[in-house]
């Protein structure tokens, strides 16, 4: 059995201080609340917010990922398959690890909130640590 010592909790305000990544194409942004750059070691998450007709680039991650919609509407692609799995507040995404997905925002936009477990090191190498 692994012995887990955490040496302190954090509060992390989603809304203020996060580092961004470029992985959005169009009107909105990716920030990063929780990853390495932070201390995270078994979970990492950003705040994707997408206005009208913007959307994530191409992602894949060794691990899976977990995306949970916060507000609006819009759709998962499979970039690979090229299906479209439309998704609205509430609702709750897996996507496994070697698949290549995009985040599209509807009429009305979206919010995510999600991201690989573990934490993808490519998608996090340009956020220094704190």
């Amino acid at each position: 059995m692994v012995n887990l010592s955490f040496s302190q909790v954090r509060v992390i305000d989603s809304a203020a201080g996060c580092p961004e990544i470029p992985i959005v194409e169009g009107e909105g942004n990716a920030k990063v609340v929780l990853s390495p750059h932070n201390g995270a070691a078994f979970r990492s998450f950003q705040l994707v917010s997408l206005q009208q007709n913007a959307r994530t680039i191409d992602l894949s991650h060794a691990s899976d990922c977990v995306y949970y919609v916060i507000a609006g509407e819009g759709a998962i692609v499979d970039t690979a398959g090229g299906s479209r799995h439309e998704v609205a507040e509430g609702h709750m995404v897996h996507i496994d690890a070697g698949d290549r997905y995009r985040i599209e925002a509807g009429a009305a936009g979206i919010k995510v909130i999600g991201g690989p477990c573990p934490a993808d090191a490519s998608l996090y190498s340009m956020i220094a640590a704190s």
